[in-house]
């Protein structure tokens, strides 16, 4: 509900937090910040970003550091670092979030598997449930919720 944009900057390994300036009014970038932990040095593309159902965290996925990226959104729509969680398989293209938050889910394209994360609705981490799916190459996730 706040008037923010967030975009995930693939070659930039990155996430700008753009403020909304109004009606048919453009966008001012208010923030950068680096998707990969200090000191990674290796090579790494960004792909995918999203919104907790509780506008409360954003995460953005890192193919090459195999992680996801946790930011913490502020009252103010700012963001600040919140850590890295690996995400168990390589090439993290796409992961989606379950519409009450609780459960993420991870498609590895070059690892040929799909991993399920339980969200600490507090904090926003994310932890192992030890659940897997194998499948070939998966690249995008679409989570639709039960009528």
């Amino acid at each position: 509900t706040l008037p923010w944009v967030y975009v995930a900057n693939e070659m930039g390994n990155s996430v700008t937090a753009f403020s909304i300036q109004g009606p048919g009014e453009l966008l001012r970038a208010e923030q950068t910040l680096s998707t990969l932990p200090p000191g990674f040095t290796e090579a790494n593309t960004g792909a995918d970003i999203h919104v907790h159902p509780s506008g409360r965290f954003l995460y953005a996925s890192n193919r090459g550091h195999d992680s996801l990226a946790l930011f913490r959104i502020g009252p103010d729509g700012r963001l600040t670092p919140g850590g890295w969680y690996p995400t168990q398989g390589r090439c993290p293209r796409n992961f989606a979030l379950d519409p009450a938050g609780r459960w993420l889910l991870v498609a590895h394209q070059e690892s040929d598997s799909i991993v399920l994360f339980r969200v600490d609705p507090a904090t926003g981490a994310l932890s192992p449930s030890g659940r897997a799916v194998e499948i070939s190459m998966p690249v995008c996730l679409t989570l639709i919720p039960a009528p």
